[in-house]
This record gives structure tokens, C-alpha cells and sequence, in this order.
């Protein structure tokens, strides 16, 4: 089918021929909304011992979260001076309270209830943003999860990275594949949204392998998905993997091809949070390239237009 055929392709995403999150976002609350990016103080337990030290190969000494607030100042704090910031490119819009930086549901309930609910009752907030790991959901997590979706619009985020067990032990996960279905199965039971990170380039894997990964998140029941470009960064375990040779970078028009791939097998009712990824520019090692964020995703948006692809193109039902 040629994408510029289909109409009611381009009608349904706007500009995009894929479900970007702000289409998502400006159809739900019928304006623009923004994320505000919250370090909570916590921590993981990838990190602390009670799984392993070091957390997963590629996690930078801020818990995945760079571009968060500061965690020495409290959620209020940090919510408003990032509001402030976000000002001054738009004016006007709503907000998604985004528990970004480490595991975001390893604490005591009472702790998570605390934080969760300083967040949503700043002034413009629409929507809470957990990011976690699947194998820290607890019954009594998930209920106070299933809480505060009652009250205001609720989607959690999973990190997955690979469908491959074995890469998975190699970047030092901590869970294998049985635990992420769990999660997904437990949230969805609650009618909780599921948005799931996916890395292209992981050590040892190749397109196949990449693409193998999206086919099998495809078919869960998953509202949203991140598909992020690894990225070296200083001080990271994965830097070992890189000065021994362990590690090759992916070429910007491998990556760029991958996702477009990865788009069209996608169904059209997931919502594509990020096709690539961000990194502090002075903690990044490698690929630079990655610092072209937006000539990425026009590289993305403009392959798929010029060869008539679109999301859900090559999804197919007959699992």
C-alpha cells in the first residue's frame, strides 16, 4: 500500500506517518502537554545489592535519569523551576508528572503515596509517568498504582531493552522475559497503560535481533513503546565493553532504516513515545551522531514518507 494513497493514514497522525505521543497527548487533553522530568531520591535494586551492583550496563550514575530535576530539592521545587523552563518555549499547556531517574516504585508504599501525590496536585497537572522495572510491582505497589489512576490519567513505563534472555544477562538486566510478561499482564488486569524501552544497538545484537524485539512487544498488550539509540556514556560499565572491543557503534542510516522497519511493524494503536534517545553532551562517548537529535527524527519521518511506509504496515495478527 503507498502511503501517499492512504489518507486517512495522514488524517489520523497529523504530519506523522506513525502515533507520535503529542498527537496522543494534544487528542486526549485537546492541548499541548508537556513532561516534567522528577528524580525522586530513589534508588534500584540493580544497584543496591539486593539484585546485583552496577545496575544494567548502559545506565549513566543517574539512574536513566540525566535530564531530570535535582533529587537534593523536593518535588515541588523541581517540578516548578522545570515549568519554568519549559516556558519559555510555550507558553500555555498542561503537564505530565514524569517519575523518571531510577526505579520509581522501589520504596515504601507510604513514600510512593507521598510522592506521587505532591506531583499530581501541582497546579496544570493531567497525567502521572512511572518508570520502573518489572520485577519491582509488587501487589501492594500495583494497588496504590490502580489508586491513583482512579484519580488522574496513569501510564507506566518498563524497561525491556532486548526480547533476547542472553543479551539481557549480558548487559546485566536482572529478569528474564517470564517477569516482563508478568508486569504487563498485572498492569493491564488494573486497566493500567504500559509504555515499554527498547535500546537498538545493544552488544552483540544485529538488526535481526532488534527487530525480533519489536515484534515480540508488539504483540502484548502495551499502549506505548521508546525506542532508544544505546549511548556510551563516561563512567558506565558498558565503557569496559567499548575499549575492549566489545562494542560497535550502530551507523546513523543502519539506525535510521532499523526504526522505520520497527514503525511499520508496529500496530497503529500504540503510542511511539521516542525513536531516539538523549545524552548529556559532556558525559557521551559515543555514537555523536546521536547529539543531531532532530535531524534523526527528520531522517525517520522523511524515509518513511519517501518510501511509503507507515506504522502498522507490516504488523501482522498470525501469532
Amino acid at each position: 500500500m503507498n502511503f501517499n494513497k492512504n489518507e486517512n493514514i495522514k488524517k489520523v497522525w497529523g504530519d506523522k506517518p506513525y502515533y507520535s505521543l503529542n498527537y496522543f497527548l494534544r487528542e486526549k487533553f485537546n492541548e499541548k502537554v508537556f513532561k516534567i522530568s522528577l528524580d525522586a531520591g530513589f534508588s534500584c535494586p540493580n544497584r543496591d545489592g539486593t539484585i546485583s551492583r552496577g545496575g544494567c550496563v548502559f545506565c549513566s550514575e543517574r539512574g536513566s535519569g540525566d535530564f531530570a530535576g535535582n533529587r537534593k530539592f523536593s518535588i515541588s521545587a523541581q517540578f516548578e523551576d522545570i515549568k519554568d523552563m519549559m516556558k519559555h518555549k510555550w507558553k500555555n499547556g498542561k503537564y505530565i508528572a514524569y517519575f523518571q531517574a531510577y526505579t520509581n516504585t522501589y520504596a515504601a508504599i507510604d513514600v510512593l503515596r507521598e510522592k506521587y501525590s505532591e506531583a499530581i496536585n501541582r497546579e496544570g497537572v493531567v497525567g502521572l509517568a512511572i518508570a520502573t522495572r518489572p520485577d519491582c510491582l509488587s501487589e501492594e505497589v500495583l494497588d496504590l498504582i490502580e489508586e491513583f489512576s482512579k484519580k488522574i490519567y496513569v501510564w507506566v513505563e518498563l524497561g525491556f531493552q532486548t526480547a533476547n534472555d542472553e543479551i539481557a544477562k549480558l548487559i546485566n538486566r536482572g529478569y528474564d522475559k517470564k517477569v516482563f510478561d508478568a508486569a504487563v499482564n498485572k498492569l493491564r488486569e488494573r486497566k493500567i497503560d504500559v509504555v515499554v524501552h527498547t535500546i537498538f544497538g545493544l552488544p552483540k545484537e544485529n538488526t535481526e535481533d532488534m527487530l525480533t524485539t519489536i515484534d515480540y512487544v508488539a504483540h502484548k498488550d502495551i499502549q506505548g513503546i521508546k525506542i532508544h539509540l544505546l549511548h556510551l556514556m563516561k563512567g558506565t560499565p558498558l565503557e569496559k565493553f567499548y575499549n575492549n572491543g566489545k562494542l560497535k557503534f550502530m551507523d546513523e542510516n543502519d539506525y535510521v532504516e532499523t526504526v522505520c522497519k520497527a514503525i511499520t511493524m508496529l500496530p497503529d494503536n500504540i503510542v511511539i513515545h521516542r525513536l531516539t534517545g538523549d545524552a548529556p553532551r559532556d558525559l557521551l562517548i559515543g555514537p555523536k551522531w546521536s547529539l543531531k537529535k532532530w535531524e534523526i527524527l527528520n531522517a525517520i519521518d522523511n524515509t518513511m514518507r519517501k518510501n511509503g511506509l507507515y506504522q502498522g504496515l507490516y504488523f501482522s495478527t498470525n501469532k
